[in-house]
């Protein structure tokens, strides 16, 4: 049997939210299936639900949108429980200044300035719906809706609003840094513990 997930995560990338699919001759009901595969996986692995669709259905190519939240914390000392979720940021943040530029990144975009570099992708154009960043005590919320995603390009979306937002970038470049296409004008790939896969939408006729 061969499974396959809605995306890739990097080692230390986490998923609330994971999609996958796989074809069977077996001829168990699908919750039947679900609790099957529980008392099989290991612990930090949860099926939350299973149901049948269309042989054509796709959980990658049939995605028509993806969120994924990267969750920082500026807290001196991390809480243990947050330590494999959030990333710790040193510097005083500017909230208002990481939104005005998020702003520049809602739309259809090339965005191959927030790709890895040696990624072999070569339609690196993807459509940004909402960004969203919010602030609660000592955790910073930064998610991202969108249609698709290069690799590692929400870690560096991510990495850019983070210097935008300490004064290490101007604001007003993210725009030319998303013109010019160039990986080295935007900010650090940001830590992958902490992003999360939120959710995956799909719209598909059984």
């Amino acid at each position: 049997m061969k499974l396959k997930g809605a995306g890739r995560t990097d080692s230390g990338v986490h998923a609330a939210h994971q999609v996958a699919n796989f074809k069977t001759h077996s001829k168990l009901p699908a919750e039947r299936i679900k609790e099957a595969l529980n008392s099989s996986l290991p612990d930090d692995i949860l099926v939350m639900s299973a149901e049948s669709v269309p042989l054509k259905f796709d959980s990658q190519h049939s995605a028509v949108s993806k969120r994924y939240r990267y969750t920082v914390t500026t807290a001196r000392f991390v809480d243990p429980f947050m330590r494999h979720f959030a990333s710790r940021f040193s510097y005083p943040i500017n909230m208002a200044s990481m939104r005005r530029a998020a702003k520049a990144l809602i739309g259809r975009h090339d965005f191959k300035a927030f790709q890895s570099s040696g990624s072999n992708e070569s339609n690196t154009v993807r459509t940004i719906k909402m960004i969203k960043i919010e602030k609660d005590g000592d955790l910073i919320y930064i998610d991202i809706w969108a249609d698709g995603f290069l690799y590692n390009m929400v870690r560096t979306i991510v990495g850019t609003l983070l210097e935008i937002g300490r004064g290490k970038i101007s604001e007003a470049s993210m725009g030319e840094i998303i013109y010019k296409k160039d990986r080295r004008l935007a900010g650090p790939t940001a830590p992958a513990r902490g992003l999360c896969l939120m959710g995956v939408e799909y719209r598909f006729k059984k």
